[in-house]
């Protein structure tokens, strides 16, 4: 269990080399701060590569392009730190989709013999680095309406759960399923290609694991539910 997550502030990190065996490190970090890991957010465009200079300059909001930016700076940080490689040099790829093949499955690093998985929401990043297959994701607690939007797009026993709940209690209950199942779907980088239903991964405290998976409730603030997925392939 990661009862610890590492804070990557405005200081370039020290990370050591990437896990082995099966070792995770997880990171966390602000997306609303001007420098992240030595690097100042204004300045992100010398080191992200074109493909995150579009996604950014697409979003509408100054405020999105933040932390889009500060999440993305904070990830090659954190990746060129592990490979002693400088941020900017890092080459980030996506491999094939399980679901269909194309190009668009879990993003990686180009030959490196590591796994991540990068989730932002809200004013938060979290980073998850692992020798074998891995998800993180971090979801800031919803409003009601959210609940309502996708609260019978679940799994039936999902629904069911929620809907026994009081409805002050269903938006806490929904991040931490919600950050559970996205974690798995990165994981397996089938994304949200088939929908909400699979896996099952419950609402209760204690997460229910889906068949090959391991789900590990992260340490998070009051206002942020987080999960880790892993898998129990020891291949």
């Amino acid at each position: 269990m990661i009862e610890h997550v590492n804070q990557l502030g405005s200081q370039t990190p020290r990370t050591g080399p990437p896990p082995t065996g099966d070792a995770v490190s997880v990171w966390s970090w602000d997306t609303t701060a001007d420098v992240v890991g030595g690097y100042p957010v204004e300045e992100a465009g010398a080191v992200l590569d074109a493909d995150e200079r579009a996604r950014a300059e697409r979003m509408v909001q100054p405020a999105d392009r933040h932390r889009y930016r500060a999440s993305h700076l904070g990830l090659r940080v954190l990746l060129g730190s592990c490979l002693g490689s400088a941020p900017q040099g890092i080459r980030l790829i996506r491999e094939d989709c399980p679901c269909c093949g194309g190009p668009h499955g879990r993003p990686a690093v180009a030959d490196a013999a590591f796994h991540f998985s990068l989730s932002h929401s809200g004013d938060l990043a979290y980073l998850a680095l692992a020798a074998r297959p891995v998800g993180v994701d971090i979801e800031a607690i919803p409003g009601p309406q959210a609940v309502a939007d996708v609260i019978n797009a679940l799994h039936p026993a999902e629904t069911a759960e929620l809907n026994a709940l009081a409805v002050d209690q269903r938006p806490t209950a929904l991040a931490r399923l919600w950050a559970r199942k996205e974690a798995v779907l990165k994981a397996t980088g089938t994304g949200l290609a088939e929908g909400l239903t699979h896996p099952y991964v419950g609402s209760h405290p204690a997460p229910t694991h889906p068949p090959g998976w391991t789900l590990t409730d992260l340490p998070a603030p009051h206002d942020y539910r987080a999960a880790l997925a892993t898998t129990n392939d020891n291949s």
